[in-house]
């Protein structure tokens, strides 16, 4: 194991400061691409004569290219240095929502979003940031635990600001703040964050990145499309899975003949891996579209459901559930260490699969139980079991090949996230289908995420504990 010469602990509190406060303007940065835009997408189909379809299409494309460039960012960070890659990162960042403001049609706006894609492992490279220079494992904990609650959403706010800015300024104002943001980021983490490069001296593993790129992507992409249930291209989501197999088995081959693999194929076959990515993608499958898709079609529904309207919905439903997040992240990263990484994702896990019972058998009827629930969601989900899940990447990750398992939970992420709505919204529909008055399709989708959820939580138990990253009692 080569030993991390450049990593060192952060010795004062103004350094430490200095390195937070980098670490998370350049988390606002990527978090502002992904939670301004979604309010703005109509807006943005007027100005650029297209429908909203393809502005969701530029969407898909940003999240599939965060997902891509997540696979192996992190792993190149360790090799050519943590400060310099992040660093680069929101300079291409900056450049792809530069072009994306000044986008005449939808065809430059997706190369734009593709472009700020790369941006997509900036919270797995700043947690892996964090790892190197600070040792204290409480403080730590609490540390990586403000830092991925930002990845959450920034307390709703984004969400709020970007539908403000479209109405009164248009779509482009958007990308121009984002851009603005970048460029301090930039500077901040130039000034503000210590190089390190724990695998300096290996060779990049460039011949295993193509195959497992390919091979998400195309798994990606073909739940795209089944998420689009009756206007769905079946041919071509079987053909997208097929190349994602066929792909995986080239990655495969690679990687067994690779001296330096981008991913070891022992360590894939550890629970140490395994087990926190299934977690993940259960947890994803269980809740994501639960939040995001189904209740927000419900209380929209003016037959099944309680009739607001889409600016309303977000307010009393995703900002609090978002703020909530963002409140209890910091505490679940300084408690972890402490009562245990396994037992804190565990409580989580069981908190949101009994709230989402809760939400399905009484929040259907009743506003008030709906709205709370969504909050005690918030807290179990968004504020512990997204905040463990996350944070389990780089403790279990092995010291001599720190950045593939924090960019494999993130690629789980993005998966579980597009399979929750092609599950979840098929069970809604077929239940409760455009104009019926029935909330029976809302329900079963909601006891179906739970179900997914249970499945995590027992899952759970197989990932290993973390010892060197816990507090002994």
């Amino acid at each position: 194991m080569t030993p991390d010469l450049t990593a060192r602990p952060a010795k004062t509190a103004a350094g430490t400061a200095a390195l937070m406060t980098a670490l998370l303007t350049a988390c606002v940065a990527f978090q502002l691409n992904a939670g301004m835009l979604s309010p703005a997408l109509v807006t943005m189909a007027r100005e650029l004569r297209t429908d909203e379809a393809g502005t969701g299409l530029s969407q898909t494309a940003f999240f599939t290219a965060c997902a891509m460039f997540s696979l192996f960012l992190p792993r190149f960070s360790d090799i050519a240095g943590r400060r310099r890659v992040l660093r680069w990162m929101l300079v291409v960042l900056a450049a792809g929502t530069v072009l994306a403001a000044l986008a005449p049609n939808i065809a430059v706006l997706d190369i734009a979003r593709v472009i700020q894609g790369v941006s997509g492992p900036v919270v797995q490279i700043s947690l892996l940031m964090l790892r190197s220079e600070i040792t204290d494992p409480k403080r730590f904990g609490t540390l990586m635990g403000v830092v991925t609650a930002v990845n959450g959403g920034i307390a709703g706010v984004d969400a709020l600001a970007g539908g403000w800015l479209a109405t009164h300024f248009g779509f482009r104002s958007i990308f121009w703040v984002i851009a603005v943001v970048a460029v301090v980021a930039v500077v901040a983490v130039t000034l503000g964050c210590p190089e390190s490069r724990p695998s300096a001296g290996t060779p990049m593993d460039w011949l295993g990145v193509p195959p497992v790129v390919i091979s998400v992507a195309a798994l990606l992409l073909a739940v795209d499309q089944a998420q689009k249930l009756g206007g769905a291209n079946w041919p071509l989501a079987a053909g997208e899975l097929v190349l994602a197999v066929v792909a995986f088995a080239a990655f495969w081959k690679v990687e067994k003949g690779s001296r330096h693999p981008l991913v070891r194929i022992s360590d894939l076959r550890q629970r140490t891996t395994w087990a926190p990515l299934l977690t993940t993608l259960l947890t994803l499958v269980g809740v994501f579209a639960t939040v995001n898709g189904v209740l927000m079609s419900f209380v929209q529904n003016e037959k099944a459901g309680f009739g607001m309207g889409a600016g309303m919905a977000s307010l009393v439903f995703l900002t609090p559930f978002a703020l909530v997040g963002w409140l209890v992240g910091p505490f679940t990263g300084r408690l972890a260490p402490l009562v245990g990484y396994g037992r804190m994702l565990r409580w989580g896990l069981l908190g949101s699969l009994v709230v989402i019972v809760v939400m399905a058998l009484v929040g259907v009827h009743s506003l008030p139980v709906m709205a709370a629930c969504t909050v005690l969601l918030g807290v179990t989900y968004a504020g512990m079991a997204n905040i463990v899940l996350n944070l389990l990447g780089v403790v279990l990750a092995p010291k001599d090949h720190p950045g593939f398992l924090p960019g494999l939970i993130s690629a789980a992420f993005g998966l579980g996230a597009g399979l929750s709505f092609a599950l979840l919204s098929a069970v809604q529909v077929s239940g409760s289908p455009q104009g019926s008055s029935s909330s029976a399709g809302y329900v079963t989708a909601m006891l179906t995420g739970a179900v997914v959820v249970a499945g995590a939580y027992a899952v759970s138990f197989l990932i290993p504990r973390p010892r060197e990253a816990e507090v002994a009692p």
